[in-house]
């Protein structure tokens, strides 16, 4: 396991047993799409994957306008405007893909969701080879229901975990073999998928 800190990636602000969104302390410090994350504590650490990335503002039915009509630069529109950091909030929702336990890591939903006000950090690399050493997490995925295509956080997801690999082509070798046994009926969902995970 990793020594360094883990970096921290929001705050839970809302959690539910297959999903939690979580707010960035930051406006626009956003995980990429398909980013590996955890929650929790030796006793329980659970695993999403980020599926979804909003930056809205904070009053609910308020939204943003324009501002920029007189500025140069996108940036001078906050400079020229630095209560929007205090107005608009950046959030990303994870989906729920296994959890540890302990020192097992289990490929399949926690017996209890993560907690409100809790952190939520990036996997170090060292925990992104931990957890994908089985694949099981790609059947929670594909049998997700989410408001993004399947296939491109499946892609996504893949893309990211492949980097954590010195060999990512071979990595990505044994989950294709994996997609076309889950797939096996679905030749076109798993012809998109392959595409997109090329590097």
């Amino acid at each position: 396991m990793s020594t360094e800190a883990p970096q921290r990636a929001g705050e839970i602000i809302a959690t539910s047993t297959t999903d939690f969104t979580a707010q960035c302390y930051e406006l626009y410090q956003l995980p990429p799409l398909g980013s590996p994350v955890k929650n929790g504590d030796a006793e329980l650490e659970i695993y999403a994957i980020v599926y979804n990335a909003t930056t809205s503002s904070i009053e609910p039915g308020r939204h943003p306008i324009a501002r920029g009509k007189d500025e140069t630069s996108e940036e001078a529109i906050y400079h020229s405007n630095p209560q929007l950091e205090k107005l608009l909030r950046s959030e990303f929702s994870a989906l729920v893909v296994g959890h540890k336990a302990g020192d097992k890591v289990h490929h399949y939903l926690p017996p209890k969701p993560a907690r409100i006000h809790s952190f939520v950090h990036l996997c170090s690399p060292q925990e992104i080879r931990d957890f994908s050493q089985s694949l099981g997490f790609l059947d929670i995925i594909i049998n997700s229901q989410l408001p993004i295509p399947r296939d491109e956080l499946i892609a996504a997801c893949l893309r990211q975990i492949s980097r954590a690999y010195e060999d990512a082509d071979s990595f990505l070798v044994l989950v294709g073999k994996r997609l076309a046994a889950l797939l096996s009926d679905n030749f076109s969902q798993l012809s998109a998928i392959l595409e997109r995970i090329k590097q």
